[in-house]
């Protein structure tokens, strides 16, 4: 039976550490946001009854098991195929800790390296590192990566790109570099303000396709723009819709970035979540965080290790390239399971199913009256359709169908009001596709 300490045990465990009371620990924390008294909470309980009340309070959450999800904007209700969970809970992925022994982590180590492979093989590029905290972090070392390889100052950045990760980045670069950001023209990057604010010092441009609506941009010209002022093009991207398109390697990017949550890993409130980062051989010395290599041991073995380490823990400060610390492994573990199961073609079976099933939701809501299309550009799995009513309005109406609607854009920009930004993975079937079509025409007429 577990108790709690008595105290005559808290006398000597505070005498051992030299100080006279437990406030004697607490001096540096302001009186004033101490809680004051007993915490208010209910009587002890069993086990049982504890599991009970838990699982009552956890049944108030609304989430993408009990409900039929429309949101994306970042984060998507993509199918997890059920080895994922059964392989990443493991005892030996889900304890192990930074691989800084080699020869007690190959297992580990392993993983890492085929996370990097398989990015590697989806972007295109020659050298992926191992895994960021996600997409907008990795957007935001990006940035920096871009400044320290052309040392220069100024980035150039799309409007289209997810407001968070703008967010994160002016939060990276406030005492270190300049952003200029362009705001989108009807939906995607306007090209003619980037040829107007890009200069000699211009270190990057950053897109993003698909980009914050939805939109596919026209990657060729605005990398072409970058490289026109020897600057470098960074290219955010949705690693599901590459089971369909180029990667922007292949028009020229020089650093391709993004989210991976897609990729075998569920919502869970926002994370954890993994970003990944790969770009050209040459820059390798210049990128974030930590890079796994293979090898041969001395015996002709297959081996693997921690090939660069280009944090201020490992080397100079003067020399790190970037604090960023723990590798997100066991985000990118499931990541690495998804890719090796779903294999280049599953991916573009997932493709291709929120290809058509966006393009046919996307058709169905436009057949109702009232509601318009945003954008006149081709989209992958979101769009953009103006409503005759506020969103806000139509997704209570939705919540009572028990369907997650989509995001409504006017919080984020006033021009946008009205606007909503709606996401349709392969998960989606048509009989729950045409409610959400039937819900929004209701609501429409009765408003």
């Amino acid at each position: 039976m577990f108790h709690s300490i008595t105290p005559d045990e808290e006398q000597d465990m505070l005498k051992t550490i030299g100080v006279s009371s437990f406030e004697d620990l607490l001096v540096e924390v302001p009186r004033n946001i101490r809680v004051k008294g007993l915490l208010d909470l209910p009587p002890p309980q069993s086990e049982l009854e504890l599991r009970r009340r838990l699982k009552i309070l956890a049944n108030q959450n609304i989430n993408a098991d009990n409900t039929v999800c429309f949101l994306g904007a970042g984060a998507y209700d993509h199918s997890i195929p059920a080895i994922i969970p059964a392989l990443a809970s493991r005892s030996e992925f889900t304890t192990a800790y930074t691989p800084y022994q080699a020869e007690r982590s190959q297992g580990l180590l392993q993983t890492i390296y085929e996370f990097q492979s398989m990015i590697c093989g989806l972007t295109g590029h020659e050298v992926a590192n191992a895994s960021l905290y996600d997409g907008a972090s990795a957007l935001a070392e990006a940035a920096l990566t871009a400044m320290r390889i052309t040392k220069r100052e100024q980035i150039v950045v799309s409007g289209t790109i997810h407001p968070h990760y703008r967010g994160v980045l002016k939060t990276y670069l406030t005492s270190v570099g300049k952003i200029i950001e362009i705001p989108h023209a009807n939906g995607v990057t306007n090209l003619k303000g980037v040829k107007d604010a890009i200069n000699g010092n211009t270190a990057a441009v950053m897109l993003q396709s698909p980009n914050f609506y939805g939109c596919l941009e026209e990657l060729s010209a605005g990398i072409q723009i970058a490289h026109d002022h020897k600057s470098l093009a960074v290219v955010s991207i949705d690693p599901i819709a590459l089971g369909l398109l180029k990667p922007p390697s292949e028009f020229g990017a020089n650093i391709t970035i993004g989210e991976g949550q897609g990729l075998g890993n569920p919502l869970s409130y926002g994370g954890p979540y993994v970003g990944f980062f790969a770009t050209r051989k040459e820059y390798v010395r210049q990128i974030p965080g930590r890079l796994v290599g293979r090898t041969i041991d001395t015996q002709g073995r297959r081996g693997f290790c921690l090939t660069l380490q280009t944090r201020e823990q490992h080397i100079r400060r003067d020399r790190a390239t970037s604090n960023i610390c723990t590798n997100q492994a066991l985000i990118a573990l499931r990541s690495t399971i998804y890719l090796a199961v779903m294999g280049k073609h599953g991916l573009r079976a997932v493709a291709e199913q929120c290809l058509k099933k966006a393009h046919y939701t996307y058709q169905q809501l436009c057949n109702i009256p009232g509601v318009a299309p945003a954008f006149p550009h081709s989209f992958f799995k979101e769009f953009v359709v103006k409503l005759p009513c506020s969103p806000a309005t139509v997704n209570q109406e939705l919540l009572h169908a028990g369907i997650i609607g989509g995001l409504d854009l006017g919080s984020y920009d006033p021009a946008l009001t009205n606007h909503m930004l709606i996401s349709v993975t392969e998960k989606r079937t048509r009989d729950e596709i045409d409610r959400l079509v039937d819900t929004i025409a209701r609501h429409i007429k009765s408003a």
